[in-house]
């Protein structure tokens, strides 16, 4: 589903150039929980952007559904329809209810009120907020508030999951939780690609893509 090849990234100032991934290259198969890990400053979320098209490469490739990624174009339709983004910080309109946050994405994608109305509803269910869809941000605990997050990103029913540390803001019980509902997903289908630094993260991974000074240092496949 997606391959990425010999992928640097480095960022130039006036006085010095900051290598941050250095010829990166693995493939992502359909249906696969992935997990890129490491401690802070590695290149994991870099590393995730480039692969959801959110930033550039300074050299290498991104190819997804064996199409090269042509990354001086537009790709908002690419990241509308294809990809899904979960982040640490839940990024929700704080005076928007779940259910309006979760309809944002499907009023750009032009999408009839009454169908997306539906859509944002049952994607709320599936993260088990049925009886919070008209709650406000603030009325909601961290766990709640990155489900409604992880039912934005799902709403269009994308190929793939991008979450960047999608337990990091949360106790370990609602990290748990959220954990348990990438799970569900995944089992319906979805193939998911997790940024952590968190050990017991790693349990819930097909594949584990150990990242040290923006190197792969270890790529482990466990069986389930």
């Amino acid at each position: 589903m997606i391959e990425v090849k010999n992928i640097f990234k480095q960022i130039n100032t006036e006085t010095e150039n900051i290598k941050i991934l250095d010829n990166i290259s693995f493939s992502i198969k359909s249906n696969e929980i992935s997990l890129i890990y490491g401690h802070s400053g590695v290149g994991k979320s870099t590393l995730l952007s480039i692969v959801g098209t959110l930033m550039k490469p300074s050299a290498g490739k991104v190819v997804f559904d064996d199409k090269e990624i042509d990354f001086t174009s537009d790709l908002s339709k690419l990241r509308r329809e294809k990809i899904g983004f979960v982040f640490q910080t839940f990024n929700l309109l704080p005076k928007a209810t779940a259910h309006h946050n979760v309809e944002i994405p499907l009023v750009y994608a032009n999408i009839r009120k009454d169908e997306r109305m539906k859509m944002a509803s049952d994607a709320l269910e599936s993260v088990g907020l049925a009886d919070r869809m008209y709650h406000k941000p603030n009325e909601l605990s961290g766990g709640q508030r990155q489900r409604v997050a992880i039912a934005r990103a799902l709403v269009n029913n994308p190929s793939i999951l991008l979450a960047d540390e999608p337990t990091g803001n949360l106790d370990s019980k609602s990290g748990q939780e959220i954990m348990g509902i990438l799970d569900l997903l995944h089992g319906k289908g979805n193939t998911i690609i997790l940024v952590t630094h968190e050990d017991d993260i790693a349990k819930h991974a097909h594949r584990t893509i150990r990242l040290f000074d923006g190197k792969i240092t270890e790529d482990i496949e466990r069986g389930f």
